[in-house]
């Protein structure tokens, strides 16, 4: 269904097929079907926090551009309103309370990347010059705003007014963010060193664990690599976990092609970027991120990192299963291009 945003949409894309003016993407395929098929999994009530803390992984060492939350009292007749004795205004209370708030980069620890999170240079008006274009044919400036939209952003400066007024990932959140997961534990047969995956390992996986995935699952990736962080106690050794666990090789396109065939509502990952980065060289113009790129931008494909899946990947492969229910809902933050997540998973 074309859109009045664009004429031509990218090879491989599924803009317009949601509608022209969808902005959840493949979350559509989250239906009541699915939900009830979640429900279906859970036979023991058990329940798995797939959250890091959120002061994990520690440091910058993943991402310069990204730093830990940063947690303060509020302040409350000048004062911190922490341990804060309601006395000091009303004298004979006895309540005393704690009140803070945090400066919390949203795609720090465990995380949704929102449909805004990755676009792509493509001319969509079909003549001849690429312009700045995210899932569905929304734009930067109009839809997606940044810096250079304002009169103080000429130089690059933050602004208040950098955000998704479209694809935000308040969008994801109204969609509550609840269906069947399936579990794929590459760790298992691979082991923590690198390696890049490629559509033929993950088929042998799939094949030697009797693993089916349908349209509408959302797909967890458990590699080890949020264990790792775990264990590194907040100070993550950078080469150690440059060089550590699997991670999805996005220049593969038989992998691209049956992620698209898949019809999966998301693709969740307990490593960082779950594509592997760098990407394999490839003739320019081409995305340095593929995978983000493929899902994104053309499929409208929401992305999740850094969950921590170990020990829900141990307790299914002990019980002889993929399956459970899902949920995970981000935060309703209008207009952020990523969240924070704490996804619980129910079997």
């Amino acid at each position: 269904m074309a859109s009045s945003r664009w004429t031509r949409r990218p090879p491989g894309s599924n803009w317009g097929d949601f509608g022209p003016d969808d902005q959840i993407g493949r979350m559509n395929l989250l239906t009541a079907e699915k939900v009830l098929q979640g429900v279906a999994e859970v036979r023991l009530g058990l329940t798995f926090c797939l959250s890091l803390p959120l002061t994990y992984p520690g440091g910058n060492a993943l991402n310069p551009r990204r730093l830990p939350p940063d947690l303060q009292p509020t302040s409350r007749g000048g004062r911190p309103n922490f341990n804060y004795p309601v006395a000091l205004e009303e004298p004979g209370a006895t309540d005393v309370v704690c009140d803070d708030r945090v400066i919390l980069y949203s795609q720090y620890s465990t995380q949704w990347d929102g449909l805004a999170h990755a676009g792509s240079l493509f001319d969509a008006d079909d003549d001849g010059e690429a312009e700045i274009v995210y899932y569905n044919g929304y734009r930067a400036h109009e839809h997606v705003r940044g810096p250079s939209d304002e009169a103080e952003g000429a130089k690059g400066e933050a602004s208040d007014n950098s955000c998704a007024r479209a694809l935000g990932i308040e969008n994801m959140a109204a969609t509550c963010v609840q269906g069947r997961g399936v579990l794929v534990d590459l760790r298992h047969h691979f082991g923590e060193d690198r390696r890049a995956v490629g559509y033929d390992d993950l088929r042998s996986v799939l094949e030697a664990d009797q693993v089916t995935v349908e349209p509408g699952d959302m797909l967890c990736l458990h590699t080890g690599f949020a264990e790792l962080i775990l264990g590194m106690a907040g100070k993550p050794d950078a080469e150690r976990l440059e060089n550590a666990c699997c991670a999805l090789d996005g220049r593969d396109q038989k992998l691209l092609d049956w992620i698209t065939e898949s019809g999966i509502a998301a693709l969740i990952a307990d490593n960082y970027a779950v594509e592997a980065l760098p990407a394999s060289p490839a003739p320019r113009p081409c995305a340095d991120e593929p995978l983000h790129e493929h899902c994104l931008f053309k499929l409208g494909l929401p992305l999740a990192e850094l969950w921590h899946l170990t020990p829900l990947a141990k307790w299914l492969r002990a019980n002889g299963r993929s399956r459970f229910l899902l949920t995970a809902p981000p935060l309703r933050l209008p207009g952020a291009a990523g969240s924070p997540v704490t996804p619980v998973a129910t079997v």
